[in-house]
């Protein structure tokens, strides 16, 4: 009996130590791989000039709200961001259907403007000793979503540079335009966004990256004149293996000032789906380093 209680004792730290080495060997190489992605992104990087906002100049003929908007976010002569990079907490909902799931995420993220993209890497705790480690990039206007248990097992793998609405790039550079409340001087004329009035507290902004484009309705806060969400009547939502053209939404707050910009530390996003508005990620901002043109 004691032999056998020593040896289900063995099998037990036998297969624990054989968890951890998966674990650990998942972890490096993943972090190899989201390396390889930050290689990519730096290499389509474009030279920034060193150039400042200028309300006289950069505002001129843009729509109320959107005027009131950069006033807000951007004190006179803050430099064009060139790149950012930021660290998330939060947590997220991988159900697509059904009773949410919310399990727990730490993440980083490294966004350059010229050329646009970025590549987000988020490791999620679906339970004891289960985690998934998530890449969802724009990357010299290929757009990609990999996600992979412990980093080693696949669960999607979803890339594509089309640029029709659905396509993996359009999903991804709607992304990147999404979240340029946390990099406003992307959003300037002078930067290629291009902005039509809507009514009095919102806008709707176009931006491109050669073939792909994305428009986004943006609503502005009447207190703050600060972005209050980010609408797109169809952004592509996986739903089992097919993708759906959903409406989609994501909602800011919690502003700081950074850099000589303001800028949300909280957020979350939702599908908006005939059942009803399904939030799937909330997330907090808990790093934040900007690059400045050169």
């Amino acid at each position: 009996m004691v032999t056998g209680i020593l040896w289900g004792a063995a099998a037990i730290a036998a297969l624990l130590a054989l968890a951890a080495v998966l674990a650990w060997y998942g972890a490096w190489r993943w972090q190899a791989a989201t390396g390889v992605l930050l290689e990519r992104l730096e290499a389509a990087r474009s030279p920034m000039p060193a150039a400042r906002f200028d309300a006289a100049r950069d505002l001129a003929g843009l729509p109320a709200p959107v005027q009131r908007f950069f006033r807000a976010a951007l004190a006179d002569g803050t430099p064009l961001v060139a790149a950012v990079s930021l660290a998330h907490r939060g947590t997220f909902n991988p159900v697509a259907d059904g009773p949410a799931r919310w399990v727990p995420f730490t993440s980083t993220q490294r966004v350059t403007t010229r050329r646009p993209g970025f590549v987000w890497s988020a490791r999620m705790v679906m339970g004891p000793g289960a985690t998934v480690q998530v890449h969802d990039a724009y990357v010299a206007g290929e757009g990609l979503l990999h996600a992979a248990m412990l980093g080693l097992v696949s669960l999607a793998d979803l890339r594509g540079a089309s640029p029709e609405p659905g396509g993996v790039a359009h999903g991804e550079f709607m992304r990147y335009l999404a979240e340029a409340a946390w990099y406003p001087t992307a959003l300037l004329p002078s930067q290629g966004a291009v902005w039509t009035s809507v009514d009095s507290g919102s806008a709707r902004v176009d931006l491109a990256d050669g073939s792909v484009g994305a428009s986004l309705l943006l609503r502005f806060d009447p207190a703050t004149g600060l972005i209050d969400s980010v609408r797109a009547e169809a952004r592509g939502r996986t739903v089992g293996k097919a993708i759906v053209l959903t409406p989609w939404e994501g909602r800011w707050w919690d502003y700081a000032e950074h850099a000589g910009m303001k800028v949300p530390m909280s957020g979350e996003v939702a599908w908006l789906t005939p059942e009803g508005r399904r939030t799937y990620w909330r997330g907090r901002v808990t790093a934040l380093a900007y690059d400045i043109g050169r």
